[in-house]
């Protein structure tokens, strides 16, 4: 059975992880699955937003407890720093810079690296039965494949010291609170609205869309006088011909 499947229609592509019986936790298998997925979408001129999800009542429970912690068990330094310089969990952490937008439809729970599978996505929409959680501390360790980062960038440094240390779930609703997701839906409802807002973005010149997206993620931390020139010279650097094209389609108002 193939615990990840990949499909692409009309310019978006839908990843779902299908493991439901294991809550979606990612194996060696299936993290290998991804990365390849990930490759192929970014290389894809056939499709232009990638919307990620889960079947059954997690989005992702993380990494499976069974065979993938087994690798670090005897890990020495060195093995550490490669695979701090690698490929992150689920192809999509770290290592993989992806142009294109990726959504998340987190239609469940999200937890420990499946959290950070989820901050990981450029959107997140939740089901209105969504939870998220870091519980990784009550284990022995924390997050080490962005979860932290991502947390500090999006949702600030209070909210991430109150989930990384304490543990404790959070609810959908808490989530949009602290800015960990931007959008909550009737649960029947997630896969039609995560497509009808893949649909939204495939539709506008993607030139500007992968520009976008890339502006967002570089100025992050940075000075304010370095975003304002990073975000200029992304702008005007779009190429001529499409921006005339398109301010060209735009009727004149009299």
């Amino acid at each position: 059975m193939d615990h990840v499947t990949y499909d692409k229609q009309d310019r978006i592509a839908t990843i779902t992880l299908n493991r439901p019986e294991a809550r979606n936790a990612i194996d060696p298998a299936m993290d290998q699955r991804l990365r390849q997925i990930w490759g192929d979408f970014g290389d894809d001129d056939n499709v232009d937003v990638a919307i990620l999800t889960g079947v059954g009542t997690a989005f992702c429970a993380g990494a499976d407890r069974n065979t993938w912690f087994a690798q670090w068990l005897d890990a020495d330094a060195a093995a550490v720093r490669r695979n701090a310089k690698g490929i992150g969990f689920g192809g999509l952490t770290r290592g993989m810079r992806i142009a294109k937008p990726v959504i998340g439809a987190i239609n469940g729970w999200a937890l420990g690296a499946g959290l950070e599978l989820a901050l990981a996505c450029d959107i997140r929409i939740a089901s209105e039965q969504a939870m998220f959680g870091a519980p990784l501390v009550g284990l022995g360790f924390h997050h080490g494949d962005g979860g932290i980062s991502r947390l500090v960038d999006a949702c600030g440094v209070a909210v991430a010291l109150d989930l990384e240390l304490s543990g404790e779930p959070i609810d959908a609703a808490r989530a949009l609170q602290v800015n960990l997701v931007t959008r909550i839906v009737a649960h029947d409802e997630l896969m039609s609205h995560a497509r009808t807002l893949a649909e939204r973005i495939a539709g506008h010149e993607q030139s500007a869309v992968r520009s976008a997206k890339q502006t967002v993620l570089d100025v992050v931390g940075r000075r304010l006088g370095d975003q304002l020139e990073c975000e200029a010279l992304s702008a005007y650097a779009i190429e001529g011909q499409t921006a005339r094209r398109i301010i060209e389609s735009i009727p004149m108002r009299s």
